[in-house]
This record gives C-alpha cells, structure tokens and sequence, in this order.
C-alpha cells in the first residue's frame, strides 16, 4: 500500500523560503518516479518537479526553475522541495507523487501560501 504524506507548508512572505516534505511508504523513492505538482482552485494541477528513479536528473518546470530544488533522503525514504524565492504566484496546494508500476499516487496536499 502506497502512501505519501506531505508538510511543510505554510504562510510566507514573497522572497521567503519553505521546505515541503513527502514521507513515502510503499514505493522506494530512490527507484520509483516521484515529483511534486501544485494546484490552485479552479485550474488544473501543475507540474512543478521530477525525479526519475535511480537517474539523479531532475527536472523542474519553467517557473521555478532555479528557485525549487527537488531533493531525497533515500535511508529515510523521504523527499523534499526547497521553495525559495517565493512568489505570490506560487500559492498553492502542492502535492506529492509517485508512479510505480504505471499507477499514480498522490498525497493528501500542502497548502503553501505566499503573501505580504
């Protein structure tokens, strides 16, 4: 049984840093595809970062791109996300996946609000 549980989140100020946490069970983070996704109400989930198993390439969308750094702890079996140099576009709830065996799985979501 796969579960991932995210947190971290929180209210910031724009120019603040967070750090999102997913601790997996069920899928080795180390071997598995895991990323996050944000969403905001009324539009669709976006992709924000990738990790591909083994391959320690990571790939980030282009609106966090050198501002987010994916991140795992692979004895804990745990993934971060490095939030810095927020922006009040980055306001959302943000959402931890992994892909095993062709099935998705997401957490329950963190809501990361980014606001003066």
């Amino acid at each position: 049984q796969v579960q991932l549980v995210e947190s971290g989140g929180g209210l910031v100020q724009p120019g603040g840093t967070l750090r999102l946490t997913c601790a997996a069970s069920g899928v080795d983070i180390s071997r598995d595809a895991m990323g996050w996704h944000r969403q905001v109400p009324g539009k669709e989930r976006q992709w924000v970062a990738s990790v591909f198993g083994s391959d320690s390439t990571r790939f980030y969308g282009d609106s966090v791109k050198g501002r987010f750094t994916l991140s795992r702890d692979n004895a804990k079996n745990t993934m971060y996300l490095q939030m810095s140099g927020l922006k009040p576009e980055d306001t959302g709830v943000y959402y931890c996946k992994a892909v095993l065996r062709g099935t998705e799985y997401w957490g329950q979501g963190t809501q990361v609000t980014v606001s003066s």
